[in-house]
């Protein structure tokens, strides 16, 4: 990644790319009865579980309705109400420490965070049945899955959403079943985002017992990617995120099917300028601070501490005038008292939480202190801008005099 601002150059560098930066759109919520899964029962839903996106639709379609990154967010405190899911995140970077899936490589285990991408899948396809699913569900799942993650997805399926039939099947199987009609012999190399598979089909059938799994895939290429850039370019650290690491991978690498070969084209520098990607970073302001001369940082820097003081004294006379109202409504109540109004008084005192009038006096004193230290901090700065004024003032004596 060759990270220019565009004043290098006369005209713009050969092979120079811009980071697209997508920003998800939100999918739209089907009304019930107008989508192809209007009747129950009869037509499946599909959902290709995987670990970097799910998609999800009907049967019917020749493409998912739903294509989403298959991760939830919810900050601390929030209620599960205000998870967001999918393409409901808008930017992945900014909450990327909030994110969880439910995935631990390729296997389901947290199926709290599994049930909610179920919600947002079953409301956006316009399922509203209360409570039930009277649809029969298709789902893919990792080649081996464990017993146990599919008897708990069943679980799932079959007591929450009450769905009457589940079939389970490899993606890659599909996917090879769909471009081989007859039965066939093959090899499927799967490149996944947690791990890889090989997985060999003989006549048509998956052998499992020669299938391999390595737990390298894209994720891994992708971290990796960002550690290397963010040491080769320390000065664009906040730049080079892990979204953009991603978007690189998809769309300016690929597989090289020769791998030596490769290194020995990559040093002619013909196929080197021919072949290589600079990508391009946005531009940012911060990144002219280190432009600025020493006069006009200093003057940038009084105008933090003029904002600052603004915002403090503000503040001040806020809290002041707080301290007050409440010193005038202690005093109100031992008014009462003095006037002899004892109930009065004595609920009062109770509606300000206090037990007695020699508490009630000491908070009137503590808070009459409160007030004039404060009245004694706003003066002091005001003291301060004055004479800060005075010494910028220009010095207009005549020497000659």
């Amino acid at each position: 990644m060759a990270a220019t601002t565009g004043a290098d150059f006369t005209e713009p560098p050969p092979n120079v790319f811009y980071f697209r930066d997508p920003k998800p759109v939100a999918d739209p919520i089907v009304e019930a009865g107008k989508s192809p899964g209007g009747c129950p029962g009869q037509v499946p839903l599909v959902v290709d579980n995987g670990s970097f996106q799910c998609r999800a639709g009907w049967a019917l379609d020749q493409k998912p309705r739903l294509q989403f990154k298959n991760v939830s967010a919810r900050s601390r405190g929030a209620s599960r109400s205000d998870t967001q899911v999918g393409n409901d995140i808008r930017n992945l970077e900014v909450v990327r420490w909030l994110l969880k899936s439910q995935f631990d490589r390729n296997v389901v285990v947290n199926f709290d965070i599994q049930e909610q991408v179920f919600d947002y899948i079953f409301q956006h396809l316009g399922i509203t049945s209360e409570f039930c699913v009277e649809h029969p569900v298709v789902l893919t799942e990792a080649p081996c899955n464990p017993l146990y993650s599919r008897q708990l997805m069943s679980e799932l399926l079959f007591e929450c959403y009450h769905v009457p039939k589940v079939s389970y099947g490899i993606d890659d199987l599909y996917s090879f079943w769909r471009n081989n009609k007859h039965p066939s012999t093959g090899l499927i190399v799967s490149s996944g985002y947690h791990c890889c598979h090989i997985l060999p089909v003989l006549h048509g059938r998956l052998d499992a017992h020669n299938s391999k799994r390595i737990n390298l895939g894209g994720s891994q290429a992708a971290s990796y990617m960002q550690r290397l850039l963010q040491l080769k370019y320390p000065g664009h650290l906040p730049a080079i995120t892990l979204s953009r690491m991603e978007e690189i991978l998809h769309e300016h690498c690929y597989i090289a099917a020769d791998y030596m070969e490769e290194l020995s084209l990559w040093k002619q520098p013909d196929f080197y300028q021919k072949n290589i990607h600079r990508m391009q970073l946005p531009f940012n302001n911060k990144l002219l601070a280190s432009t600025l001369t020493a006069e006009e940082r200093m003057e940038r820097r009084q105008q933090q501490i003029r904002r600052l003081q603004e915002l403090n004294a503000r503040r001040r006379e806020e809290k002041l005038q707080l301290d007050q109202e409440r010193l005038e409504r202690l005093l109100s109540i031992q008014e009462l008292l003095e006037e002899g109004m004892t109930e009065r008084f004595k609920r009062a005192l109770s509606e300000m939480n206090m037990d007695s009038a020699e508490e009630l006096q000491s908070y009137v004193n503590k808070l009459s202190l409160a007030i004039e230290q404060t009245k004694q901090k706003i003066l002091q700065a005001e003291v301060n801008v004055e004479v800060d004024v005075v010494d910028t003032k220009p010095d207009v004596s005549n020497d000659g005099n």
